[in-house]
């Protein structure tokens, strides 16, 4: 379970191989002897006002036991020099409110809240 959403594993594997043949998406593992520790997803978005593209860091993943040990923050750099070396305007991302270890981890990296807007959804 993650976000309150059931596991499909199967479904997943599915979707990331979609996005990948397709091409929309970029993904960097984290690996420690051998084993994959750890991931993190970005998706393109464009940014209309500045006229460049925009990644949206849709997923950030490391196992709980490797968590504190800077895979984290591993992932996050590579996610950024990806951006900055394809003359992206920046990386987007979100999380619930109550995952403070998740916004320490973003703030620590660079990451600023956003107080200027309110996003609004339409889920179906």
């Amino acid at each position: 379970m993650f976000y309150r959403q059931d596991s499909d594993i199967e479904g997943a594997k599915v979707f990331l191989r979609n996005r990948m043949e397709r091409k929309e998406s970029v993904i960097f593992v984290a690996v420690e002897d051998g084993e994959y520790i750890g991931f993190t997803q970005l998706y393109p978005s464009f940014s209309s006002i500045s006229m460049k593209e925009l990644w949206i860091l849709n997923d950030l993943f490391v196992q709980a036991a490797r968590r504190g040990a800077g895979t984290g923050k591993k992932l996050l750099e590579a996610a950024k020099e990806f951006a900055l070396e394809n003359g992206a305007k920046g990386v987007k991302l979100q999380t619930e409110i109550d995952n403070l270890s998740a916004q320490r981890l973003y703030a620590e990296n660079g990451y600023l809240r956003d107080n200027r807007y309110f996003h609004y959804e339409l889920t179906f």
